[in-house]
């Protein structure tokens, strides 16, 4: 398993928290989203996704992601 902490924008209620949790979740990927820090802690199997991967699954439910 692969850790990696990810920076988004865009997060402005606790709902976004749900979103995005729930969204790694349904694909496989842990995710624990820090609000009050504008991150979202990941855990990942490398062999199934990449960093890349995980932030564009993010994007896609309108959040901004940091290289």
């Amino acid at each position: 398993m692969q850790d990696a902490n990810v920076k988004v924008h865009g997060m402005s209620c606790r709902s976004c928290i749900r979103k995005i949790e729930g969204t790694l979740n349904s694909i496989g990927v842990e995710g624990k989203v820090h609000f009050d820090q504008g991150t979202v802690e990941v855990k990942y199997d490398e062999s199934k996704f990449t960093l890349g991967d995980i932030k564009d699954v993010i994007r896609s439910k309108g959040y901004e992601v940091a290289n």
